[in-house]
């Protein structure tokens, strides 16, 4: 049997195939951000440690736009240690200190500062012991302390009961981690140093887990605290938003029992006031408010990232946090709620007194164009009875004229009639002309008149 040959069209031997080869990524122009966007996903990665170890983590407050003390500070801390300094736009860093490792963290509003070595085995938790950390006496924080805590990873047998001891039992949190490879244990009660204790228990942790399980913790500390920053705001301008909320239903009680285009315009400025007093406070505190909201959600986040489960006989430490820190953040969020509803409550307030202004100017002009309409008619009945007046008057003149040139033509023989009589015969048809006159004046007046409109 034959096969049908299918034709292939002949090669063009100057035709080259096109090259679908992926050239080198650095050949293109990148986009300005790219760098730093690429760089953002691994700007805080996890650190492989194994127990023992300890960490000490402390975070200063950092004034908005005034990076460069910082900077300074950490670049000479780094020329101290043989270490090269961040660049100009870094936001980590991580140099050798001792025997042990110093990261250094620009954020937002604060930095931090972490260093963390080894332990000797055996080593008990939070034992004094001479450690090569960098916060001694020639350390200088870049700004006021916020947050200091220190870490302990070690690997103890036995129950939690060994070591409750060391904490306070008032506020003693205990969690399963990891499925319980781990267990986090804390107070959240600062020692003698100042710093909050913190006890991790590696049960079976790999290097990867050990050193997430730290960032976390460390992490849930810093942000708990830095979170309430917005509980005193939320108290400092409680008393102004209640002093608005009064005085708003005083004015509300006032709208209702005056009126008057005077009194709407008195009631007007105090509201327009009193939006003044809440926009004030709420432009002061807007970013403190949503800093604590966004700083809450990140620990609630970070307390899932660690898989915790509850330890019988123990709270959990997001049970602890639920209790202790979630009155102050539902204050700083109904705070906020306050100050949106107060905004709106004002604006329709505003909103109706501003319709009752012009409701008022719009009698006002009413009124007034009736007057003028009683004016105009006033005027209209005036000229109606100038111009009949003037008829007569215009006609007098006019007769007396025509009496004349009768009395002239009757002298010279040419007035075969009394001229006092042909002068009486005139006088109807002088004001019959006289007013046909005056009336195509006004006549042509009103069509240029229509016409100007």
């Amino acid at each position: 049997m034959e096969t049908e040959a299918t034709s292939l069209p002949a090669r063009d031997p100057d035709h080259r195939a096109p090259d679908f080869r992926a050239p080198e990524a650095r050949s293109f122009e990148p986009h300005p951000l790219r760098a730093e966007i690429l760089g953002e996903i691994h700007a805080r990665p996890f650190r492989l440690v194994s127990a023992p170890r300890v960490f000490l983590h402390y975070a200063f407050e950092v004034v908005r736009g005034a990076s460069k003390p910082d900077r300074i500070a950490f670049n000479e801390l780094c020329r101290a240690q043989g270490q090269p300094g961040p660049g100009p736009d870094a936001r980590h860093h991580v140099i050798p200190f001792g025997t042990g490792t110093l990261k250094w963290e620009r954020h937002a509003e604060f930095t931090t500062y972490s260093w963390d070595g080894p332990l000797p085995e055996g080593a008990a938790p939070f034992a004094e012991r001479p450690i090569a950390h960098p916060f001694g006496s020639g350390f200088v924080p870049p700004g006021p302390l916020l947050v200091a805590v220190r870490l302990d990873l070690l690997r103890l047998g036995g129950d939690v009961e060994a070591v409750a001891h060391l904490f306070d039992p008032a506020s003693l949190c205990v969690s399963d981690c990891f499925g319980g490879s781990a267990v986090a244990v804390t107070d959240f009660r600062q020692d003698g140093d100042g710093r909050t204790r913190i006890l991790a228990i590696d049960r079976g942790l790999n290097d990867q887990q050990a050193g997430g399980l730290a960032q976390r913790l460390l992490e849930i500390e810093t942000y708990r605290t830095i979170a309430l920053l917005g509980l005193p705001e939320a108290q400092r301008i409680g008393p102004d938003i209640r002093r608005i909320e009064r005085e708003l239903a005083d004015i509300g009680h006032r709208i209702r029992s005056t009126d008057g285009l005077e009194a709407n315009r008195l009631l007007l400025s105090d509201i327009t006031r009193l939006t003044a007093d809440l926009e004030a406070g709420a432009a002061e505190s807007s970013y403190r408010f949503g800093a604590s909201r966004a700083y809450d959600d990140i620990v609630k986040d970070r307390l899932g990232a660690i898989h915790e489960h509850h330890v019988p006989g123990y709270g959990t430490w997001s049970s602890f946090l639920a209790r202790r820190t979630g009155p102050a953040m539902r204050t700083v969020r109904a705070t906020l709620q306050r100050q949106e509803d107060l905004s709106e409550k004002l604006n329709r307030a505003a909103q109706l007194l501003r319709t009752r202004v012009d409701i008022e100017l719009e009698q006002q002009n009413r009124d007034l164009l009736e007057s003028m309409n009683r004016r105009a008619r006033q005027q209209l009945r005036l000229q109606q009875t100038v111009e009949g007046l003037s008829v007569a008057a215009v006609s007098y003149y006019v007769v007396g004229l025509i009496g004349y040139l009768f009395k002239a033509m009757k002298e010279a023989g040419r007035l075969p009639v009394d001229p006092n009589m042909a002068t009486g015969f005139a006088v109807p048809v002088v004001l019959l002309v006289v007013a046909l006159i005056v009336r195509r004046i006004r006549a042509a007046h009103s069509d240029d008149d229509h016409a100007g409109h």
